[in-house]
């Protein structure tokens, strides 16, 4: 699989296929990570992002767009390798700051690819949800969000 994988990235501009749908800005007034993603410590990223946005110490679905709970949990990212010491948070923290303007090249081909590999559920929405029809896949409309892709396809 890894070699499948490896082979279909190669020789790829990573920066030209980065393309996602949605700002931090955007999905952060959407409705992602039940508000808590960052804790309360959001200084680092500028004001306006969060001027809309409803914020929470602890994890509150009601805050997710979707009302649902999507992801899987941190100890789960960490077991995957999908963590890394530049930005401890994850993928969300990672796309914050490219979107300030950090390159870090080895890294960002690295989230580029899950990002890139998660079409597969933009696809699976498509496929078998009528368009416009929000309470069809709701979960995995959730989960989009928060890798930046529109849910409301």
């Amino acid at each position: 699989m890894k070699k499948i994988i490896k082979k279909k990235f190669e020789n790829v501009d990573f920066y030209k296929i980065f393309k996602p749908d949605l700002t931090p800005k955007q999905m952060l007034e959407l409705g992602v990570f039940g508000g808590s993603y960052f804790g309360l410590k959001i200084n680092e990223f500028p004001k306006s992002w969060f001027k809309n946005v409803k914020l929470s110490k602890d994890f509150d679905v009601s805050l997710n767009r979707f009302k649902i709970k999507a992801g899987l949990s941190r100890e789960h990212w960490i077991e995957k390798g999908w963590i890394f010491r530049e930005d401890p948070l994850g993928w969300f923290q990672w796309y914050c700051r490219f979107a300030m303007g950090r390159r870090l090249q080895h890294i960002d081909e690295i989230q580029i690819k899950r990002w890139k590999n998660f079409t597969r559920h933009v696809k699976a929405i498509k496929k078998n949800c009528e368009n416009g029809d929000l309470s069809c896949r709701r979960r995995q409309r959730q989960a989009i969000l928060q890798w930046a892709y529109d849910p409301l396809i």
